[in-house]
């Protein structure tokens, strides 16, 4: 099954947001094929490269107003009580943050982790260094929303990393949203923070592997049935 799945992912759509950089790696491999032909093949791999990481799979995400899912592919690197980046305006009590960290071969498109309205689209300039240290919370390039849920405020943040140099989101204040559906994308490695409810019931732990859309982060019921999914 997960030979099939890697398959499938990897062959999956190019998000539109990748074209200018495909196209741009693949005139530079035809520079340097010209300048010396071995080049070429450096070129190339370098586009190929860029085309996987702009995939856009399609993901299963189940449907239960009381699930937090993964908002990034990639591994988690950080879960336990944080207190949230002031811009959230969550007040100064510590929350639950749950990281996730993408490398340059992690598929980059985030995701809504819970059905509500955004609240507020708060982005703060900031440093690059490496989005693994808790520091950048603080200190890197951010963009943060606010998602008004069912079981209260909770917060999405966008947080570049070293190689990064564009945080995108699509999403717009008091903009009704859903879980799985796309909100953004970072180029190129980056994390992303979620800030929930102290109380809430945790599914995940330190060095597990996330998928966007799919891996449920927490739950606010315990007692969760899973009667559908959605397909986007």
């Amino acid at each position: 099954m997960s030979i099939v799945r890697s398959v499938r992912n990897g062959f999956a759509p190019i998000h539109k947001e990748g074209y200018p950089f495909i196209v741009g790696f693949f005139i530079l491999s035809l520079v340097l094929g010209w300048i010396w032909d071995p080049l070429f093949w450096f070129g190339l791999v370098l586009t190929i490269w860029c085309i996987y990481f702009f995939r856009d799979p399609e993901r299963v995400t189940p449907i239960d107003m009381n699930l937090v899912m993964s908002p990034a592919d990639g591994r988690i690197s950080f879960v336990g009580l944080f207190v949230p980046p002031r811009e959230l305006g969550l007040g100064n009590n510590e929350m639950m943050r749950v990281s996730v960290f993408m490398d340059i071969f992690s598929c980059h498109i985030n995701r809504i982790p819970m059905d509500g309205v955004v609240k507020s689209i708060v982005y703060r300039p900031g440093k690059f260094g490496n989005a693994e240290l808790d520091k950048a919370s603080d200190h890197n390039e951010r963009n943060s929303l606010v998602i008004e849920t069912a079981h209260g405020e909770i917060g999405v943040v966008q947080v570049a990393g070293l190689v990064a140099r564009r945080i995108v989101c699509w999403s717009k204040e008091n903009e009704p949203v859903v879980a799985g559906k796309r909100f953004g994308l970072i180029r190129f490695g980056s994390r992303l923070d979620v800030y929930l409810p102290a109380h809430v019931k945790l599914r995940v732990a330190i060095g597990q592997k996330a998928i966007a859309g799919e891996t449920v982060f927490a739950s606010f019921d315990k007692s969760a049935t899973i009667t559908d999914f959605r397909l986007d």
